[in-house]
């Protein structure tokens, strides 16, 4: 059986215990599929000019071991580095934070082009914007996207609205609107004087219909080669409409309801075929009592161990098993 070798893009900068890089990168390692994986971080100063897009920098990376795991004591990511040889590798596996640079994400698919690489960096940079949720109407709440004041005004004279700034990421930027009066977080101000405060700056807004059940939370679903793993159901902080965790939300293990199961239905076979393997889905409580699709998120996607953990269900291993079919089904149009 032929094995084949990885590199793991990443930066361990902030790193905690519960990065889902490490049961990730140990699971993938035993599979019967893996040869050896090395991982090179941006963290490492050794790595600063081939993460600064030099086209003909070295990459230096650990090659990881059975007892690979995070430490508090020093990341192992730190140490036993070593120039790799970056025609070895068969598949890259970006496990970069949000948010990734159109020129950063260019330039990686521009190094790799012999290789296989998830997500396609490509990819990533065209889902990335909240306004990639136009492709899929039906599916979402009434949206419009906003480049003008015009547009924004336009769109809040038919109901309580919610501004997504284009590629701005856990819950930052985001405004909603009912009438005259804005919300920036927990902020209340004028509309006029929100106006103000876009003076001089490009408007790129996804501008999406106020849910007004939004309180029932924010769930995230996590997909795999068209697979559904688990979902996570994050709740708003108290007197907040926000649901980020990031933001003072929690979260919990929840369920994927039928409505649920249609949209992944529906927008995976475009994301496949874009060269997306592993997604989240993030869904809100329609005012109809039916979930709908708030975003699509395909950057280094986590969760799905801490979801296996409370399930008592092996879906890491589940989740390998599936990159590695999709990668071999794949790997010669990649």
């Amino acid at each position: 059986m032929k094995k084949y070798n990885v590199l793991i893009l990443t930066d361990h900068s902030n790193h905690s215990k519960e990065n889902s890089l490490y049961p990730f990168a140990q699971t993938m390692l035993q599979h019967e599929l893996t040869n050896r994986i090395d991982i090179a971080s941006r963290a490492n100063a050794e790595n600063r000019s081939f993460f600064n897009c030099e086209k003909n920098a070295e990459i230096f990376a650990t090659t990881i071991d059975e007892k690979f795991t995070f430490s508090e004591k020093g990341s192992p990511l730190s140490k036993k580095l070593k120039t790799v040889n970056t025609k070895t590798y068969d598949l890259i596996w970006l496990r970069m934070p949000p948010p990734l640079r159109s020129s950063f994400l260019a330039f990686i698919q521009d190094y790799f082009n012999k290789q296989f690489i998830i997500n396609n960096p490509n990819a990533i940079y065209e889902t990335g914007s909240k306004e990639f949720l136009i492709n899929f109407p039906d599916l979402c709440p009434p949206l419009k996207i906003c480049n003008t004041i015009e547009d924004i005004v336009s769109f809040k004279k038919r109901f309580p609205i919610v501004l997504k700034p284009f590629r701005e990421y856990g819950g930052k930027g985001i405004v909603k609107i009912d009438g005259d009066d804005v919300w920036l977080g927990n902020k209340k101000i004028d509309f006029k004087d929100f106006v103000k405060t876009l003076s001089g700056k490009k408007v790129e807004f996804l501008a999406v219909k106020y849910l007004k059940k939004v309180f029932e939370g924010d769930k995230r679903i996590v997909v795999v080669n068209g697979e559904i793993m688990g979902a996570s159901l994050r709740l708003p902080p108290k007197d907040s409409w926000i649901c980020n965790v990031s933001l003072g939300g929690s979260s919990n293990v929840s369920e994927v309801d039928e409505s649920e199961k249609l949209i992944i239905k529906k927008i995976n076979p475009i994301l496949s075929k874009m060269g997306i393997v592993m997604y989240g889905v993030d869904t809100l409580m329609g005012d109809n009592g039916k979930r709908v699709l708030s975003e699509i998120n395909t950057t280094s996607i986590g969760g799905l161990p801490q979801i296996a953990q409370l399930k008592q269900v092996p879906l890491v291993e589940q989740a390998i098993d599936l990159i590695w079919n999709y990668f071999k089904k794949n790997k010669n149009n990649g």
